[in-house]
Order: C-alpha cells, then sequence, then structure tokens
C-alpha cells in the first residue's frame, strides 16, 4: 500500500519546467508536421472520413493507454458540459473544418487561418467571462485582424473562386469552435483534470464524426495503400492523441499563456514542413499575416500579464 501511495504521490507531482517546455515543443511539432500530411490524404478522400478514421485511429490509441492501467475515469455530471464543449467544437467542429479548408486553401493559408484562435479568445475572455480588456489586448486584436487583411487582400484575393471562399471560411469558422472551446476550459470549474477527460471526449467525438461522414454521401477510396494508411495512423497519433496528451501535461507546469504562445509556432512548422515536402512555397503575403498575428497574440498576452 506504501508503494501504491508512492506511485500516486509522484502521478500527482506535476512535471518540471523542463520536462513542460520539451512536451509543449512535442505538441507543436506534432501539429504543425500534421497539416501538409493530411493535405496528401485529402488527395485519396474526403475531409468527413479523413476527420473520423484519424478520430478513430487516436480513440484506440487512447483506450490503449488509458484502459490497461484503469485510469479511465467517469466524468462527473459538474464535467460533462465542459466534455461535451470540447468534443463538439473543438474536436468535431475544428477537425472537421480544418480539414474542409485544407482540402480547398493552401496549407500555408490554412495553418495561419486556423491559428488566429487566440485572436477571437480575448475578446470573448472579456465579453463571457469578464476579464478586462486592456489597451495591449486591443492592440494585439488590431494586430491579428491586420494579419488577416494582409490574408485577404481585396486587390489580390479571388473573391469569385467559390471554394477558395469556402475554404477561407470554413477554416475562419473552425478557429472561432476552437476559441469557444477554450473560453468554456477558462470558465469552467474542474473536478477532474483535463487529462483524464480526454478518453471520453475523444471517444464521443470519434462516434459524431462517424456518423457525419456515413450520413454525408462520400465514399471511403478504393485504393488503400500503404503510404495512405501510414499517413493516416501517423496523422491520427501525431495530430491527436500524442499533443492532447502532451498539452495536457505541459500544462501542469507552464502558465496559460507560455503554452498559448508557444503554440503559436505550431503554423510556423506547418508553412516550412509543407514547402519542405510538397513545394508549396508560401508567398510574402503569408509570412507577414503570421507575423502580424503572432505579434498580435503576444501583444495580448503580455496586456493580460499586466493587467492583473
Amino acid at each position: 500500500m506504501a508503494a501504491d501511495g508512492a506511485k500516486r504521490g509522484a502521478a500527482s507531482n506535476p512535471p518540471s519546467l523542463g520536462h513542460g517546455i520539451a512536451l509543449l515543443i512535442v505538441a507543436i511539432l506534432g501539429w504543425g508536421l500534421t497539416w501538409p500530411m493530411n493535405k496528401v490524404i485529402l488527395e485519396s478522400m474526403s475531409p468527413f472520413w479523413m476527420a473520423a478514421i484519424r478520430s478513430a485511429i487516436a480513440a484506440v490509441g487512447v483506450a490503449v493507454i488509458a484502459l490497461p492501467g484503469g485510469r479511465l475515469v467517469l466524468p462527473t455530471r459538474s464535467d460533462v458540459p465542459v466534455l461535451l464543449s470540447i468534443a463538439l467544437l473543438h474536436m468535431v467542429g475544428f477537425s472537421l473544418l480544418a480539414a474542409i479548408g485544407l482540402q480547398l486553401v493552401p496549407v500555408g493559408r490554412s495553418v495561419v487561418l486556423a491559428y488566429t484562435t487566440p485572436l477571437w479568445v480575448m475578446p470573448g475572455a472579456a465579453l463571457f467571462l469578464g476579464e478586462r480588456l486592456s489597451a495591449r489586448r486591443v492592440a494585439g486584436v488590431v494586430l491579428g485582424l491586420l494579419g488577416l487583411g494582409v490574408l485577404f487582400n481585396p486587390f489580390a484575393f479571388d473573391w469569385s473562386d467559390r471554394h477558395s471562399v469556402l475554404g477561407h471560411a470554413a477554416l475562419l469558422a473552425a478557429a472561432l469552435l476552437w476559441a469557444g472551446a477554450i473560453l468554456h476550459i477558462r470558465g469552467h470549474k474542474w473536478h477532474a483534470t483535463p487529462f483524464q477527460l480526454v478518453p471520453w471526449e475523444i471517444f464521443l467525438a470519434t462516434a459524431i464524426l462517424l456518423a457525419i461522414a456515413l450520413l454525408s454521401g462520400s465514399r471511403l477510396p478504393l485504393d488503400w495503400n500503404a503510404k495512405l494508411i501510414v499517413l493516416l495512423v501517423a496523422t491520427s497519433i501525431l495530430g491527436s492523441s500524442l499533443p492532447y496528451w502532451a498539452i495536457a501535461m505541459a500544462g501542469r507546469s507552464l502558465s496559460a499563456v507560455t503554452v498559448s504562445l508557444g503554440l503559436l509556432g505550431t503554423p510556423i512548422v506547418g508553412i516550412v514542413a509543407a514547402t519542405a515536402a510538397l513545394g508549396e512555397a508560401p508567398g510574402i503575403s503569408v509570412w507577414v499575416a503570421l507575423a502580424l498575428v503572432i505579434g498580435g497574440v503576444a501583444a495580448g498576452a503580455a496586456g493580460g500579464r499586466l493587467g492583473r
């Protein structure tokens, strides 16, 4: 029993600062490298089936980790709302809309638009959580919106291309849904730990995504070659199971500001990986927009620290 108590005590200790940073880097690399791989997968299957199959593989991975060790904890009634929010808004809504957008928009622009999420969190936190919207936060939002203005330059953007407009709209909607989940997470009073709820969130998201894929009318690919299978498994582990676990653990030793700013490295990884693997060199507008968005979030995060 003493040994069991020691194990529980060790498990409850938060990771060290260095360990937390390493876990954050794991999440950044995982999510960043997944974007160009998903682009290749979308050449063989619809966004609906890609999101569903990736989620199903991730669910199996989480079950393998959680079930044998008895670490699958039933969520309390008070945690159910935030569980539903994360599953529906992030794991279903964000994943599906981001996949739809990625099919229609180049990787560089896609990842920048998807990671404008923190920009929407700042005004959302003021509206729904009563957080003070400091001058720095206002400046941060303005900088980020300027970045979006660079991407949507009306003199360069082809507004007559319905597929392009739909893809960009899907990516912005995905970012807004993720922001909604983050706001709920911020305002929720947790009983279980965030990591304890991850298996239930992925199981629920998988069931919903499979239902959507079946109802979409799109067909599974006929050619299940080794490349497609490897990419699906790799993106499911790198883009779902591993980053969710890493972020949950990193958040125990790093501040929310550090985590949110660190995750802005994801678009950079995604753009560099897409350039190296797909030859998809982004234009100057993408880099300028990325710099403005990152600068805006950094300014807003600094405003949040100074305002407390």
